[in-house]
């Protein structure tokens, strides 16, 4: 069976999913992303020496506030309750990175991943941010689901 695309119309034309049939359900989402740093950039996050001020709390921070912006940022994107937001920041000595994750959590009629999505490439940008003075050089990586329950399509993780 193959799978079309929802938000596109029997025009072509996109549009914006109605959601109005679907069933009220407890939806959840995990995302993840990592920033590559320098072991200037680390040891600065680490010793909470940046000039900005506390990366990994502004970060988290930053990320939850932009799950709850999601539907302004992304145009098709539903304006969901969302029930839970928690984004994780932790520092990863061996690969000098900082991993970042996030779960939300909603009872709606759509799901909650792109909420999910949203939370971690915010906070990702918001290390850039903070520690650009210090090196340019970091990447943002490996942003993905990692999960997703409820719904008509079922439940996803990551292989």
């Amino acid at each position: 069976m193959k799978k079309k695309l929802s938000h596109i119309n029997s025009k072509g034309k996109a549009e914006m999913v109605d959601v109005s049939v679907k069933e009220i359900s407890t939806r959840t989402a995990e995302a993840y992303a990592e920033v590559k740093v320098s072991k200037e950039v680390f040891n600065a996050i680490k010793n909470n020496s940046v000039k900005k001020g506390d990366v990994l709390s502004i970060a988290k921070f930053a990320g939850i506030q932009a799950a709850k912006k999601t539907s302004e940022l992304i145009p098709l994107c539903h304006n969901i309750f969302i029930s839970k937001i928690d984004v994780e920041l932790k520092l990863n000595s061996q690969k000098k990175t900082v991993e970042i994750k996030s779960f939300a959590k909603t009872t709606a009629q759509t799901g909650i991943e792109m909420e999910a999505l949203t939370a971690v490439s915010v906070a990702a940008l918001t290390v850039y941010d903070m520690c650009k003075a210090i090196d340019k050089s970091m990447i943002i990586s490996e942003i993905k689901l990692l999960s997703k329950t409820g719904g008509k399509s079922g439940n996803y993780f990551i292989k």
